[in-house]
């Protein structure tokens, strides 16, 4: 009995690891571009725009990111 539960405990751990790691990329990607853009436009004085573009950039690379990530596994 104990050696059916190793196996699939380790299945769980392991989905709950990708699940978290999808989960933290998608984050950082967004928190990237957002922070990105706000400080460029802080800088160069062009208010919502380079936010705008790079918030977009943020989302594209977090979408790149799940279809690899989806690709890999």
């Amino acid at each position: 009995m104990q050696r059916d539960k190793k196996p699939r405990q380790n299945e769980f751990a392991r989905a709950l690891a990708q699940l978290s790691q999808i989960g933290i990329t998608i984050i950082a990607c967004l928190c990237v571009g957002i922070f990105l853009g706000w400080y460029l436009d802080r800088l160069l004085g062009t208010e919502p725009w380079l936010l705008l573009v790079c918030s977009l950039l943020g989302i594209g690379a977090a979408f790149k990111s799940i279809f690899d990530f989806a690709k890999k596994t």
